[in-house]
């Protein structure tokens, strides 16, 4: 397979993991771009990546760059995502991919239009332990999907200007984690949820600190799920089936599921991947899709990025809840 040229927009602690996950194939970063040059320095001094913008923007129209992974904060990915996919630039984009629906459909079309790559960098879809959950719970051995359990906590300290309560920063549950739990849902639910209901707390700055979701869809697989951002939880995922059900502790970056089955009782230990090498497996799911390897739709799971941000628009609107950049168009 052709090995293509990475670029990273932002230099956070994601797009260290992302240099550290090339290393670890013999590879390197093609380029770095961020909106504070110095920071871009450093970063590449640090991962001998040669290749460092003046001006950030010149990364989307830089002719050998194949792939942009973008790590900046949620409220600007969407300029981001367009000015790259207009150019035709491929782009794995950090969770949550944009602020809402409307937004992701502007993306979407931009790739089309642009014949370019986009997918949600969410672990979820590409660990090698959900792959595997995955074959288990289609083969019908557990029986049908009953319903979903699912825990998200933080402990953050009651600072108001952190970026996690910072509504100017697209602060929040929901996008924060939240989005995890729920690409957990929509990766075993037969079909999209179609029933949406919740709850909310909000922080003193207005953005969601504490929020309950019950969801069903049309085959009545139910899924609750909790999220908070000032009081540690595990983070646990329970799948229940008719004939057992399976538990995921640190499901983000899972390596290991415990099934037990109902009737006998037995537990089952299934073991898949490593959690040091989850942005390895976007990587390479990537690559793949890029060349035309594997499926795009079955390895990026955009249509399930779409379901999920359908699912996080609809709570954030019932709840009266806007960013500022929301505010100008919605």
């Amino acid at each position: 397979m052709k090995t293509y040229n990475w670029a990273t927009y932002g230099t956070g602690v994601i797009a260290n993991q992302l240099a550290q996950a090339m290393a670890s194939q013999g590879r390197k970063l093609y380029s770095v771009s961020n909106r504070t040059y110095a920071k871009g320095v450093a970063f590449a001094e640090k991962y001998n990546i040669s290749k460092i913008y003046d001006n950030p923007e010149d990364v989307f129209t830089d002719e050998n760059v194949d792939i942009i992974y973008i790590s900046t904060p949620h409220n600007t990915h969407l300029p981001l995502l367009l000015k790259a996919l207009a150019n035709g630039k491929h782009v794995l984009c950090e969770k949550s991919i944009t602020l809402n629906s409307d937004e992701l459909a502007q993306a979407i079309a931009t790739a089309e239009s642009g014949h370019a790559i986009l997918a949600e960098a969410m672990t979820i879809y590409h660990m090698p332990l959900y792959k595997k959950l995955h074959e288990i719970a289609v083969s019908g051995e557990l029986g049908p999907l009953r319903m979903i359990q699912m825990n998200f906590g933080s402990y953050k300290e009651y600072d108001m200007a952190n970026r996690f309560f910072n509504r100017n920063l697209a602060g929040g549950a929901m996008l924060d984690i939240g989005v995890y739990a729920l690409s957990f849902v929509r990766w075993f639910m037969s079909s999209a949820p179609d029933q949406i209901l919740s709850q909310v707390k909000l922080a003193p700055t207005g953005v969601d600190e504490q929020a309950t979701i019950l969801l069903s869809n049309q085959e009545q697989e139910m899924a609750t799920i909790t999220l908070s951002l000032h009081a540690k939880q595990p983070k646990r995922g329970l799948v229940i089936f008719e004939k057992g059900y399976i538990e995921v502790y640190e499901y983000p970056r899972a390596e290991k599921a415990v099934i037990t089955y109902t009737e006998s009782g037995k537990k089952e230990t299934i073991e898949a991947g490593s959690t040091v090498d989850a942005l390895l497996y976007e990587v390479l799911d990537m690559e793949a899709a890029v060349s035309g390897e594997k499926d795009v739709t079955e390895t990026l799971h955009l249509d399930y990025t779409k379901d999920v941000m359908q699912v996080m628009t609809k709570c954030r609107e019932d709840w009266g809840m806007k960013y500022p950049e929301e505010e100008c168009y919605r």
